[in-house]
């Protein structure tokens, strides 16, 4: 495994044992005729995403292709995702850079897994069951490290964001915290670094980053995230599940 610092700036100053990686190097692919690599066009088509009214009824299913496409009047289906923020036992947080191969928001930094839950067996996925799998999928956590009872389901965030222009997100996303000491491997083709970064040092180290970061995880690094972080301790008495907020996503 590479060592590589996620930002440099900021890790030659710190003394203590560096936790920033890279994953192993992506075997290159060629492109598909959108530019969008062979493997992430695969799931383009056959993730089936739950669309959602703005009351997160389920009212429908479509491909995740189409639930991000931005049409000419910049409208996106609706549908519903999850973000989980991952903590150690220490209380240190996962900070991850997407691939460049990511159809949405290649190279922006985030939070540790954000995908979807799908319509699997005739019926919309568990949430909760949905985050262990990416999370397998994406960072390599073996499934036997993470207990479902360890994640929390804290709220849910209703947002849009046009992307790129031909692809964006408009989800009902909900935001899960899971603290564990766990196994990583990254999925090369999913992400290209990821780091532990402490509390204390988590405000000088956003403005070294080497790319923008993704709008959900700036919605609640803005709005939520310190009080959240501050509480781990007690994260489930702050609990709002029955709420779905709508925060300003500021540049």
């Amino acid at each position: 495994m590479l060592v590589r610092n996620l930002s440099r700036a900021l890790w030659k100053t710190i003394r203590y044992e560096k936790r920033c990686f890279a994953s192993e190097p992506a075997k290159p692919q060629p492109k598909t005729t959108e530019n969008i690599e062979p493997i992430q066009e695969e799931y383009l088509d056959k993730d089936i995403c739950l669309l959602v009214d703005d009351k997160d009824n389920f009212i429908g299913t479509a491909p995740k292709r189409e639930c991000h496409k931005v049409d000419p009047d910049g409208n996106i289906l609706l549908h519903r995702a999850f973000s989980v923020f991952l903590f150690n036992k220490r209380g240190d947080m996962l900070l991850q850079r997407r691939s460049s191969q990511k159809v949405t928001y290649p190279d922006y930094y985030t939070n540790a897994c954000c995908s979807h839950p799908l319509y699997v067996d005739n019926q919309p996925e568990d949430v909760i069951t949905a985050a262990r799998r990416r999370l397998n999928f994406e960072l390599g956590i073996p499934l036997d490290q993470m207990d479902p009872d360890l994640f929390t389901y804290i709220t849910r965030v209703h947002y849009h964001d046009p992307g790129d222009g031909i692809y964006g997100e408009h989800e009902i996303d909900y935001i899960l915290f899971f603290q564990s000491d766990v196994k990583v491997k990254p999925n090369s083709n999913e992400i290209s670094e990821y780091c532990y970064v402490p509390k204390n040092e988590f405000n000088a180290f956003i403005p070294t980053l080497e790319g923008p970061m993704t709008p959900w995880f700036n919605m609640i690094r803005r709005h939520r995230l310190k009080l959240w972080w501050d509480n781990l301790h007690r994260i489930k008495e702050l609990t709002e599940t029955e709420k779905i907020h709508k925060f300003k996503n500021e540049k």
